[in-house]
């Protein structure tokens, strides 16, 4: 959908991936994924705009800031007296693989460099045992949990790489895993139940919740899944737990991967509209998007690459996680098979039970009478429980974590949040406090982004380089950091990636839509006066390029790849002519970026601390406390506005947009395209932005643009943007 944002009349370059989605939708009619068409007119009382859908789709089959938090990145662990010594034991039963963490194959000598970041679980002695039951005599009362219970969790929808505030509803992939990490230590707890719904995130991120469950798992607690609906993704996430249930009427939809690429040329030709592309880079697929009616030969390359990465993955880790061969994984896949009964025969899953079967069964396990209630604490609850109390932290050495999720934009727009994306000049305040404070050995750069501004990337990477040359700095990559995300990586000392995450999309894709066909159809005609050789360039979107406007927007679409591929080739300290091999505008899985020298090792966040220790000279057998600079707490007025359930609120919102498309001479609309996400969400991808000058109205019924009541002498002006995907 489009986003409307009041935007100056200079010409911003946005760095973009041109990205897909991983997305799950189940066969049943209830998971399954709207239709979505290629193209639509969309029209209401104050504006005309033109938005696309996705460039191409992954799909299953199936259908600087005082709040911080503190943690130690490892910590001595505490002996847990609740878990029954049969769960233990199955724990231990479990093949060894299966509960050693991270499991990634090392493709490179560079990646054996670095350390593995690997968690080790360590039992408390007396004394640290005596301290964390101390504290806890005296915790704050929302950090009360009663002795024996389970930890639950329910994984659902968006899952975010950011810290949530007290009001966000949503879940944070920082504190699912320090929720684990914690449970692994608490004596309160003996185990964790997930609940594991159809999830809106990338790979990368399930992979780090996969970690988690398997570090989890070494301390002898039990954990235990439980898919009411399941495909590929929630699978990888669910076979990880020591046991896995379903009810009998469960949707599991295990058919395997495809991806899809939608094409807008055929379309633009009927309804009369010319894109004039600038494609630099032959991968650069937005262009192919725009002007073509098939697959080019070069787009399909990359993504069965892509396809074939993720596919192979999840053979290779469900494989060995259940200890069968990847070709049996691979048959039962090509199977078909639909039936919950047949999960069971062949130990896909552990057994059939509904939900209260579940809960009486952890009652019996941990000796709790049938009349009696299961303890229990959920995940927001949880989340409230410090690290200090559980003796987590408070370790000398300090390393600091700079979190940067969602799209890049220079400042906050009007209507934007504070979580809304990364605004470069607050993330550089924040960088430029931690490169003038002697509190921190070393940084890791989080990043999770598909991209955005130019300028603003451009000068977060200034400031990065900065910053490393006073302390260590490594790039972790979560989902996605392309384009735009990678220019920031590449900045640091190191970039550790996810095995799945995508990264790369060093190209350029710019133009302007012709609408004089488009126009005469519909009878609207439109004039300008002009000074200046180059003044249309942007502006006269009812006529093509002239010859030599033509070759200026080459020229210049040229200059900011070059100057792109230039300093990733710097930074990564390669030539050029070897940073040219893999770049092309190409979108490289984590794995085949670190055997092309796109990022030095294969890991998650932990990884990326380990490393961080090393570069800092801090042996690897020390406790380090990992600081989150976190984002401030929301402010009362920022809560009230937040409120999209308030039709009060909502009015408000639109009466300020609607003025402020009246009164302001341009907007933006956002077109995005996606890339590898899982089930009916995406993560954004490829930006194409255009402008669109005055105000318009479009009558329904007949579709023909009338004056609006600012400008009764204007008919609509579709200023085309200068599109410029890098």
């Amino acid at each position: 959908m489009a986003k409307l944002l009041s935007t100056p009349r200079l010409t911003s370059i946005r760095l973009r991936t041109v990205t897909s989605t991983l997305s799950k939708s189940s066969s049943s009619p209830i998971h399954s994924s709207p239709t979505v068409s290629p193209i639509s007119l969309h029209s209401n009382p104050l504006l005309f705009s033109l938005y696309t859908t996705p460039l191409f789709t992954f799909r299953s089959v199936d259908n600087p800031s005082n709040n911080h938090r503190n943690f130690s990145v490892s910590a001595f662990d505490t002996k847990n007296d609740d878990v029954s010594s049969s769960s233990k034991d199955e724990t231990k039963d479990k093949p060894v693989a299966e509960i050693n963490g991270d499991d990634t194959a090392k493709s490179s000598t560079k990646d054996d460099q670095y350390p593995t970041g690997e968690f080790e679980f360590e039992e408390y002695g007396v004394w640290k045992s005596l301290v964390v039951k101390f504290r806890m005599l005296f915790a704050f009362p929302w950090e009360r949990v009663r002795k024996g219970s389970v930890l639950t969790m329910k994984l659902r929808g968006q899952i975010s790489d950011q810290l949530q505030s007290r009001f966000s509803s949503g879940l944070s992939l920082p504190q699912i895993c320090e929720n684990l990490m914690k449970a692994a230590y608490d004596p309160r707890i003996s185990g964790v139940y997930l609940h594991i719904e159809p999830l809106g995130c990338g790979w990368g991120k399930v992979e780090e919740i996969r970690r988690h469950i398997l570090d989890f798992r070494k301390s002898g607690k039990f954990i235990v899944g439980y898919a009411p609906a399941c495909g590929e993704k929630e699978y990888y996430i669910g076979c990880a737990c020591q046991e896995l249930y379903a009810p009998p009427s469960a949707y599991f939809a295990l058919y395997g991967l495809t991806v899809q690429a939608s094409f807008l040329g055929g379309v633009f030709e009927k309804v009369g509209i010319e894109p004039q592309v600038q494609r630099i880079g032959k991968y650069k697929s937005a262009g192919d998007q725009l002007m073509r009616k098939s697959i080019s030969d070069e787009n399909r390359e990359m993504l069965t690459a892509l396809l074939d990465n993720i596919y192979g993955n999840w053979l290779e880790k469900v494989a060995l996680t259940k200890g069968k061969k990847k070709e049996d994984i691979e048959q039962f896949v090509n199977d078909g098979v639909y039936q919950i009964e047949r999960l069971k025969e062949e130990s896909w899953i552990t057994d059939i039970k509904y939900n209260d079967e579940i809960m009486s069964m952890l009652k019996e396990r941990l000796g709790i009478l049938k009349d009696k209630k299961l303890p229990e604490v959920d995940y927001r609850k949880y989340s409230k429980v410090r690290r200090w109390t559980l003796g987590l932290t408070g370790y000398k050495d300090q390393i600091a974590v700079i979190r940067a999720s969602g799209s890049i934009s220079r400042t906050r727009g009007p209507f934007s949040s504070p979580s809304s994306g990364i605004i470069a000049e607050k993330l550089i305040e924040k960088i430029r406090s931690v490169r003038e404070s002697k509190r921190f050995k070393a940084v890791v750069l989080r990043i999770d982004s598909p991209g955005g501004d130019a300028l603003a990337s451009d000068l977060m990477w200034r400031e990065i380089r900065l910053l490393a040359e006073s302390k260590p700095v490594i790039a972790s990559m979560a989902d996605v950091a392309a384009s735009g995300g990678y220019y920031m990586a590449m900045a640091a000392q190191a970039i550790v990636a996810e095995n799945l995450t995508l990264t790369g999309s060093i190209g350029v894709v710019t133009g302007k839509f012709n609408l004089g066909n488009l126009y005469e159809k519909i009878g609207f005609n439109k004039e300008t006066i002009s000074r200046g050789r180059y003044a249309e360039l942007t502006a006269a979107e009812q006529r093509p390029f002239r010859p030599e406007e033509a070759e200026l927007f080459a020229k210049s679409a040229q200059h900011a790849y070059t100057q792109f591929r230039d300093k990733a080739a710097l930074s990564r300290s390669m030539t050029v002519d070897k940073m040219e091999e893999v770049a092309q505008g190409r979108v490289w899985t984590g794995k085949d970026a670190l055997s092309r020298g796109l990022v030095d090792a294969v890991g998650g966040l932990s990884r990326a601390v380990a490393i961080a220790k090393q570069k800092a000279n801090i042996p690897q057998d020390r406790q380090v406390s990992v600081v989150e600079l976190s984002r401030p707490s929301a402010s009362l007025p920022e809560v009230l506005s937040g409120i999209g359930s308030s039709l009060a609120g909502a009015d408000r919102t639109l009466k300020e947009l609607l003025n402020d498309v009246a009164s302001s001479d341009g907007i933006q609309a956002q077109i995005s395209h996606f890339i590898i996400c899982s089930s009916k969400t995406f993560i954004q991808g490829s930006y194409i932005l255009w402008r669109m000058q005055s105000s318009v109205c479009l009558r329904k019924d007949i579709g023909v643009p009338l004056p609006t009541h600012k400008a009764k002498n204007q008919l609509l002006q579709v200023g085309i943007y200068e599109l410029l995907l890098i």
